[in-house]
């Protein structure tokens, strides 16, 4: 008999994901925090959104925090490694006129 451990995230009483490792339930619920949170912001304010569209956008949000925090400026953007391609192209163009010469 195999056993397993679950983790499930409920939310107002409704089972919402199962999750087989600690950290994916804990992220999960991070980010239904994080959309509730965004919700009582539009609830609050004074652009009149459907229940529906205030639940996806707050939702979609806090999926996409990282880019949120960067369009507010509140993170600095990744900043992109060169790629082994993109740093042998130089040099190869360099030893190309080189051998031109």
């Amino acid at each position: 008999m195999a056993v397993e451990s679950r983790f499930v995230v409920i939310r107002h009483g409704v089972e919402a994901k199962t999750f087989m490792d600690k950290k994916s339930a804990d992220d999960y619920d991070k980010m239904l925090d994080m959309a509730d949170n965004l919700a009582d912001v539009f609830a609050n304010s004074s652009i009149e959104l459907s229940e529906t569209v205030s639940e996806e956008l707050s939702i979609y949000l806090a999926q996409h925090r990282d880019e949120v925090l960067v369009a507010l400026l509140a993170k600095k953007p990744p900043q992109k490694t060169p790629t082994k391609k993109a740093a042998k192209k130089p040099v190869e163009k360099e030893a190309e006129k080189a051998s031109a010469k």
